[in-house]
C-alpha cells in the first residue's frame, strides 16, 4: 500500500507563517479589552451595514448595494452616548476604497473610545497607560525593539503641536490663512511625520481648525482644532477629537465635504441626519480611534501590515 505525499498550497503556506504573528494579535485584542473592562467602560457593537457614513472628503466609503460598509463606528458610538451610555469602547472592523500598501489594508481593525471631556488630555493620558498595558502583557516589558529600533511605551508621551511641528520641519505656519490642503497633506507626509515619535509614542495635536471636521474649536483659538494624532516612529496610530456637540456647524462641515468631495468627482454620501438631529444630546465628550493593526504590527516586529492579518484583502 503506498501513499502520496502532499504539500500544501501556497496560500496555507503563508497563513503558517502567519501564526506566531496572530498569536500576538490574540494577545493584544486580550489585552486591549481587560484594560478597558478595568477601567469601567462598557464594549459595545454597532452595524457594519450602514444608511449613511461620515462625510469626509479623504475617505472613500465601500458601497454594498443599497447600503454602505462602516468606515468607522464612530457616528453610531457617538448615538450611543448622546443616549446616556458612556464611558464606552469597540474593536471594530471597518472598509474604505483604496487603502492598500505596507501600512494600510482597505479592511481594517480599528478600537475606538468615548469618555467624558472637554480637553485632549483625557485621551492622552488614556493612550499612555493602555499602550503601557498593552505592551507589558504582550512583551512582558514596555520597552521593545520594532524592526531594530528600541521603542518605549512606558514614558510619558511628548506632545507637539501642528503649528511648532511644521515651523520646525516645513518652515511655513499652517494656521496663517489660507490654508493649501494639498501642501499640508505633502509636507506633513514628507517632512513631519517622518520626525514624529523616534523610540516612541508622541502626540501630533491641535491641528488647523479645517483638518478637524468632527472636533470643536479651541476656546481660546478658533483657527485650531481640539484634535490629535499618535505616531510612533513615523507611524500614525491614532486620530482623537474633543467632539463636535453643535449640529449647525456640524451641518455645515458637512455640507463642505460634500462638496469637496463633488469636486474629486465622486459622489457624496447622503448626510447622517439622524446624527444631527442628536447632536444636541451630546455632552462633553473625548473620542479616539486607534489602528489595532498597526499597534499589532509593532508589538510582534512586522514590517508589513499584511504580516499582522489572517487574510490580506481578497486572499482568501
Amino acid at each position: 500500500m503506498s501513499s502520496e505525499s502532499t504539500s500544501d498550497s501556497p496560500l496555507l503556506t503563508r497563513l503558517k507563517g502567519r501564526h506566531r504573528r496572530l498569536k500576538v494579535r490574540h494577545q493584544v485584542f486580550k489585552a486591549i479589552r481587560g484594560f478597558f473592562d478595568s477601567q469601567g467602560f462598557v464594549e459595545v457593537h454597532t452595524p457594519q451595514l450602514l444608511k449613511t457614513v461620515a462625510t469626509e472628503e479623504h475617505i472613500e466609503p465601500v458601497q454594498a448595494g443599497d447600503r454602505f460598509l462602516a468606515t468607522s463606528p464612530e457616528l453610531e458610538m457617538k448615538l450611543l452616548v448622546a443616549s446616556g451610555l458612556s464611558p464606552i469602547y469597540q474593536i471594530a472592523r471597518s472598509h474604505r476604497q483604496g487603502e492598500r500598501g505596507s501600512r494600510h489594508q482597505p479592511e481594517f481593525a480599528i478600537l475606538e473610545w468615548y469618555r467624558p471631556g472637554n480637553t485632549l488630555d483625557p485621551l492622552v493620558e488614556d493612550l499612555q497607560n493602555l499602550f503601557a498595558a498593552i505592551s507589558q502583557a504582550v512583551k512582558g516589558s514596555t520597552q521593545f525593539f520594532w524592526q531594530q529600533r528600541p521603542i518605549d511605551f512606558g514614558a510619558s508621551f511628548p506632545r507637539t503641536s501642528v503649528q511648532e511641528a511644521f515651523l520646525n520641519e516645513a518652515h511655513w505656519d499652517p494656521l496663517t490663512p489660507p490654508l493649501d490642503p494639498l501642501k499640508f497633506d505633502m509636507d506633513l507626509v514628507e517632512k513631519v511625520e517622518p520626525t514624529l515619535g523616534k523610540g516612541g509614542p508622541e502626540v501630533l495635536e491641535r491641528y488647523p481648525a479645517p483638518l478637524g471636521s468632527l472636533a470643536r474649536l479651541a476656546p481660546e483659538d478658533p483657527r485650531v482644532a481640539l484634535r490629535l494624532e499618535l505616531y510612533v516612529e513615523g507611524i500614525e496610530l491614532a486620530n482623537g477629537f474633543v467632539e463636535l456637540n453643535d449640529p449647525e456647524q456640524q451641518r455645515q462641515r458637512f455640507i463642505e465635504a460634500s462638496e469637496a468631495i463633488v469636486k474629486l468627482g465622486r459622489t457624496p454620501p447622503p448626510l447622517p441626519e439622524s446624527y444631527l438631529e442628536a447632536l444636541p444630546n451630546l455632552p462633553d465628550t473625548v473620542g479616539i480611534a486607534v489602528g489595532v493593526d498597526r499597534l499589532v504590527m509593532l508589538l510582534a516586529d512586522a514590517a508589513d501590515i499584511a504580516d499582522v492579518v489572517a487574510f490580506e484583502h481578497l486572499e482568501a
